[in-house]
């Protein structure tokens, strides 16, 4: 053969993209003609308010969803929240022939309250679709959906089962639905978690658990003009508490961190308050790090004369720790990635997720795989519809390949 056709083969093998051979066409084919619809289904789906605990807001979002599963040929069941003032849960069962067993999990909840959809519906702004909760995680919801519209499809059968939940209080901790992830967890080979990707394009590899610590001041009421010497003001003597614990616990930063959020005390003006609360988000690193951060704050309590002081923590979630069977998983997404040409990176957070429910029985989890977006929980929260399709991708290929070979599943 002659060089100059020798050098020519060669410097096509350089510049010829590596997912040339690899890439799933029919996969991408489908996910370019789902588009329109991924949008239409997003576009709806955002534009019901289902803040946690509104229960109808939250009932007519999954009826929705429940709707599209079942016409997939999804087994539907709705199971009752495991606390008050919250919409049942959804759960989707696919049937297979193949020998994985795999949960994918999504919130439909998102932190915004009624009426805010009719103040702020979804817009387009360039690449961007903003609006109350399609980050977080609503876009996350659709994605998973789709994929398996895209599975029914093609008729890919090769799983055991394919099982996705839609909780409904994953911004409360998953007050409703706790006890359904870690029993689902326990019954699957992995768990896929469709919590936002980080920008510019990153998979979620860990995360901070989360706890809310409640300080509580008890004091006594008093006419604020009249006789304010005989009240014990429990505003002050909670005032005294947080300067008490200021600076024992970062604000910011990789490690533990603790943040005041809400502050609560008296009703009129002209009453000595009796009662006060202070509302803090304790986000750490280590499972070992809760117990420890919880015990220096009650040691730093110290009541102001005629109150009472308690702090207690509410359950909250676990982190999600990078191990072998993350970081595993991660690199089989990442080699789907690069079937598109694209190139994905590791990244995590103080957000914390059902992942580390999934993780603690030994299912081994991937977390951030709904859409590129950022701004979460504010007025300008905001998907990157360019994450679309290498997304949808992403997750339709992650569930057909472990469909197809599970992952090795530790003892917890």
């Amino acid at each position: 053969m002659p060089r100059i056709v020798i050098a020519a083969l060669y410097a096509a093998l350089l510049v010829t993209p590596a997912y040339a051979v690899a890439r799933d066409d029919k996969v991408l084919a489908a996910v370019e003609a789902n588009r329109a619809g991924f949008i239409d289904l997003l576009t709806r789906v955002v534009n019901i308010d289902s803040g946690t605990g509104d229960v109808a807001g939250g009932a007519k979002a999954t009826a929705l969803l429940a709707d599209r599963l079942k016409a997939l040929g999804g087994e539907i069941r709705r199971v009752p929240a495991e606390a008050p003032g919250l919409p049942d849960n959804l759960v989707a069962i696919f049937h297979g022939t193949g020998k994985g067993k795999i949960l994918v999990i999504a919130h439909a909840d998102t932190v915004f309250g009624p009426g805010t959809v009719a103040k702020r519906p979804v817009r387009i702004q360039g690449t961007r679709a903003l609006g109350p909760g399609v980050g977080d995680e609503k876009a996350g919801v659709v994605n998973a959906v789709m994929a398996l519209k895209i599975l029914h499809d093609l008729g890919f059968k090769d799983f055991a089962t394919i099982t996705l939940l839609i909780e409904t209080s994953e911004e409360h901790g998953s007050a409703g639905s706790r006890a359904l992830i870690l029993a689902l967890s326990a019954q699957h080979d992995v768990e896929f978690n469709m919590e936002p990707g980080d920008p510019p394009d990153a998979l979620t590899v860990w995360r901070k658990g989360s706890n809310v610590v409640h300080i509580h001041v008890k004091g006594r009421a008093a006419h604020a003009g009249m006789a304010p010497q005989d009240g014990r003001n429990a505003a002050t003597g909670l005032i005294h508490q947080i300067q008490r614990i200021a600076g024992m616990v970062p604000l910011s930063g990789d490690g533990p961190t603790l943040n005041l959020t809400v502050l609560k005390a008296g009703e009129r003006s002209n009453i000595i308050p009796d009662d006060a609360e202070a509302v803090f988000s304790l986000r750490i690193r280590k499972p070992g790090q809760r117990d420890e951060i919880l015990a220096k704050l009650k040691a730093a309590m110290e009541p102001t004369p005629g109150t009472q002081v308690s702090l207690v923590a509410d359950p909250g979630y676990p982190p999600l720790i990078e191990t072998p069977e993350v970081d595993a998983l991660a690199k089989r997404a990442e080699n789907i990635y690069a079937e598109l040409g694209k190139k994905l990176t590791r990244s995590g957070n103080g957000g914390a997720s059902e992942s580390a429910e999934a993780q603690s029985v030994g299912t081994p989890a991937l977390d951030g795989l709904g859409l590129v977006g950022g701004d979460f929980h504010t007025d300008h929260e905001w998907i990157d519809l360019n994450s679309l399709a290498p997304r949808l991708y992403l997750i339709t290929r992650l569930l057909m390949e472990t469909g197809a070979q599970p992952p090795h599943k530790r003892a917890p």
